[in-house]
C-alpha cells in the first residue's frame, strides 16, 4: 500500500484513508460499500487502491450517460450489482424559461446554500434552458423540500423515471497530445492554450483556475494523471493520460479540451 500512497498528493490522504476503510468493511463484512459521488481524480484513487485487494471488484454509475461525477460501489467480487444499488435519482428542474434563463452556476448555488455537500450531487446538464441533475437517493426527500427557487426564481422539480427522457451530454471534448517541460499547473496551462508562463501565472493567482472542482493559487503544483482544469475564460482540460517521456526529456500528455462556446 505503501507504494500506491506515494503516488498521490497530501491533500489526497485523507479521502485515501476513508477509501481504505471502507475496503476493510467490504473484506470484514462480505458486504458491497457505496461512496459518495466522486469527481474523475477520486475515481482514479478509488481504483488504485481497489487493485490492492484481490477479493474486491468495483464498478462506477452516474446515472446519465457519459456521467463525469459517479457514485462507486465496492463489494465482494462474487456480487452482482445493479443500477438500484447506486441509489442515485435524476430530477428535471422547471422553472418559467420564458422570463429567465438559468444556467450551470446558477444550479450549483443554490444546490450549495441548501446546506448538502457536493458529493451528494453528479452531473447537472443545462439544454436550451432545461436543466437535470443526478442527486443522491438519500437526499431527494429533503431537496424536494426545500429546492423551491434559484435566486429569485421559483423552482420545483420531479423525478424523471424513464431513463430515455435523460438529457445526453452534448459538450464535445477534443482530444490531443502535448510535451511539456514539467507537470507544473502553470507550465500546462501555458502549453495547453498558446499563452506565455506570465499570463498563466496571472490566471491562477487571480482565482480563475480550479483544479478537481477546487480552486488552486498554486502556480507550482505539480498535476496527476485525470487532473481535470477549469480556467474562467478558457475553458476545461482534462489529462487523460501522462504518456512518459520523450528523447529530449519533455513529458508527453494526451489531453482533453472543453473550450468555451462563442
Amino acid at each position: 500500500m505503501e507504494n500506491v500512497l506515494q503516488h498521490f498528493r497530501k491533500e489526497e490522504q485523507l479521502f485515501i484513508e476513508q477509501v481504505v476503510s471502507m475496503m476493510r468493511e467490504v473484506e470484514d463484512r462480505y458486504a458491497p460499500k457505496l461512496t459518495d459521488f466522486l469527481d474523475p481524480r477520486q475515481q482514479f484513487i478509488v481504483d488504485s487502491i481497489r487493485r490492492q485487494y484481490e477479493e474486491i471488484d468495483s464498478s462506477a454509475h452516474g446515472a446519465l450517460e457519459d456521467a463525469e461525477r459517479r457514485r462507486v460501489l465496492l463489494f465482494p467480487s462474487y456480487f452482482t450489482p445493479s443500477d438500484n444499488d447506486f441509489s442515485t435519482k435524476v430530477v428535471e428542474v422547471h422553472y418559467p424559461t420564458k422570463f429567465v434563463t438559468l444556467k450551470h452556476k446558477d444550479v450549483l448555488g443554490s444546490m450549495m446554500s441548501l446546506g448538502i455537500d457536493r458529493s451528494k450531487f453528479g452531473d447537472i446538464r443545462v439544454q436550451d434552458g432545461a436543466i437535470q441533475f443526478v442527486v443522491a437517493l438519500e437526499v431527494l426527500d429533503y431537496v424536494r423540500a426545500n429546492f423551491t427557487s434559484i435566486g429569485k426564481v421559483k423552482v420545483h422539480i420531479n423525478v424523471i423515471e424513464d431513463p430515455i427522457d435523460y438529457f445526453v451530454q452534448q459538450e464535445e471534448w477534443i482530444t490531443d497530445t502535448l510535451t511539456v517541460s514539467s507537470l507544473r499547473l502553470d507550465t500546462v496551462i501555458a502549453s495547453v492554450f498558446n499563452i506565455s508562463r506570465q499570463k498563466s501565472a496571472s490566471l491562477i493567482q487571480g482565482g480563475k483556475v480550479k483544479v478537481n472542482w477546487s480552486e488552486k493559487d498554486q502556480v507550482s503544483l505539480e498535476l496527476q494523471e485525470l487532473d481535470l482544469l477549469s480556467i474562467r475564460g478558457y475553458g476545461r482540460v482534462k489529462l487523460i493520460m501522462i504518456e512518459g517521456r520523450t528523447k529530449k526529456d519533455k513529458i508527453r500528455l494526451q489531453i482533453g479540451r472543453l473550450e468555451l462556446k462563442s
